[in-house]
């Protein structure tokens, strides 16, 4: 009596195998990324909280950047100038928009858009 051999192959695994490193390669760039993302949005809340307290934009700017020290976010990833500030009917919005680019293989890169606003309490100083 014949039986049927069932499993996968030595090259079918070998594909799934490539395919698997591929994608967890790519994560390893991509996730510190997003980890120091989170970073920035925990900073940011910390500031909405604390709120404004008629302070001026450079000196929210500086302790957003004091607190994202602490939150490992790399000095070289947001500029002061990605630190903004919306004020519409009398209330005041933080925003932090900036871009990351993250080298993969050879002269393949990553560019990720990043963006978040909180609402702060309190004016806003000139």
């Amino acid at each position: 009596m014949k039986t049927k051999q069932s499993g996968i192959t030595l090259i079918g695994f070998m594909v799934i195998l490539v395919v698997v490193a591929f994608f967890g390669f790519m994560a390893m760039k991509l996730v510190p990324s997003y980890v120091e993302f989170m970073g920035v949005k925990k900073a940011m809340a910390q500031i909405a909280s604390s709120g404004a307290n008629d302070r001026s934009l450079d000196a929210i700017r500086r302790d957003l950047l004091f607190k994202m020290d602490f939150q490992y976010v790399d000095d070289a990833t947001i500029q002061p100038k990605d630190i903004t500030l919306e004020r519409s009917n009398g209330a005041s919005t933080l925003v932090v928009s900036y871009e990351k680019q993250v080298p993969f293989v050879a002269n393949i890169d990553f560019l990720m858009h990043f963006d978040n606003s909180v609402p702060l309490k309190g004016n806003v100083g000139e």
